[in-house]
């Protein structure tokens, strides 16, 4: 799908589609917004300002050199956005921001939330006035951070519930616990791979900034409020980066306590055999000498014999676990 997007009556404005190229040289555009485009419609983009926009696949390469470029006198510069922020399996997806003089061109194959709150803010008229692609293309980004410090707000609330569910003093069986334990890491498992995305995707925002703002040509003059933005969503950027490392960090924590408790636990059960085990030996011992039929036996003809035996099994046992107890073994 493509958008077109230009400046009317000093107002943002969605322009309907003719023919890309010949608009292009009568009335220049603001933003061209490549939603899973068709190849017609990549190839329409294309003619009309003379690039060349990437594939998917060339989006996709991890290089620097392949993400951050300049090329026929435009700038591409390629960030990891994620979609499906509000569950707990967000996918991540490149996104292509190309700067060609004062137009903005988008390349994505998903449709992520920022961009949508920011077609309908700007189109709404939020008091910013969008003059140049390259003010778009910053608004966006900060769309996008914007999301990310909500999602990382929600992670850290999430984060603290799971912590007080691994810390709780509320009383339960052994099994019980441990079973609510084993939920507790995969819930924690996917909350460190959702902040793993996160983190890498706001490294790549920071790498975009900190590029952008090393670009130098004759043509591009950048006012000194588009400077301070620059350095806005770098900080921005860092600063939650910073923060997201705090929950990773935190998450990893959690993980180890949740696993010592777990240890502790099952080490617990065993300690309560061993001790049974123990406790019950010296019975057993008396049994299995009591159990001989030797004719020169004298308990075997006793009329006390049987309660005396069972008497000394019980005080065999009594004894070791008065012992245990005591010294708070059991």
């Amino acid at each position: 799908m493509l958008q077109i997007y230009a400046r009317k009556a000093d107002r943002f404005c969605l322009r309907e589609i003719s023919n890309p190229a010949i608009e292009q040289a009568i009335s220049p555009a603001l933003w061209y917004d490549l939603l899973s485009p068709t190849l017609e419609e990549v190839r329409e983009v294309e003619a009309a300002l003379h690039i060349s926009i990437p594939t998917r696949e060339e989006m996709e390469d991890i290089e620097l050199s392949a993400r951050l470029y300049q090329e026929d006198g435009a700038a591409f510069l390629t960030m990891t956005a994620l979609t499906n922020l509000d569950s707990d399996e967000p996918a991540k997806m490149p996104v292509t921001f190309i700067l060609h003089g004062p137009t903005l061109v988008t390349v994505r194959y998903a449709d992520a939330k920022p961009f949508s709150v920011f077609c309908h803010r700007a189109l709404r008229g939020n008091g910013h006035s969008y003059e140049t692609g390259e003010d778009v293309m910053l608004g966006l980004i900060e769309s996008v951070i914007d999301r990310m410090a909500d999602v990382l707000e929600r992670l850290g609330n999430e984060i603290d519930v799971l912590s007080h569910e691994v810390f709780r003093s509320k009383k339960a069986t052994s099994s019980k616990k441990t079973r609510d334990l084993e939920a507790v890491i995969e819930q924690l498992g996917r909350k460190g791979d959702f902040l793993s995305g996160v983190r890498e995707s706001l490294v790549s925002v920071s790498r975009l900034a900190a590029y952008h703002a090393a670009i130098e040509t004759p043509a591009r003059r950048p006012s000194k409020e588009i400077r301070q933005l620059v350095k806005l969503v770098q900080r921005d950027a860092s600063s939650l980066g910073d923060h997201a490392a705090f929950l990773s960090g935190k998450i990893n924590f959690l993980l180890d306590a949740t696993l010592g408790l777990i240890n502790l636990e099952q080490n617990q059960i065993i300690k309560i055999f061993t001790v049974a085990s123990v406790v019950f030996l010296p019975p057993t011992l008396v049994a299995s000498v009591y159990g001989m039929n030797f004719e020169l036996m004298p308990e075997l003809q006793w009329h006390l014999g049987y309660p005396w035996a069972v008497g000394l099994m019980v005080l065999s046992a009594l004894v070791p676990f008065l012992y245990f107890k005591r010294r708070g073994w059991v």
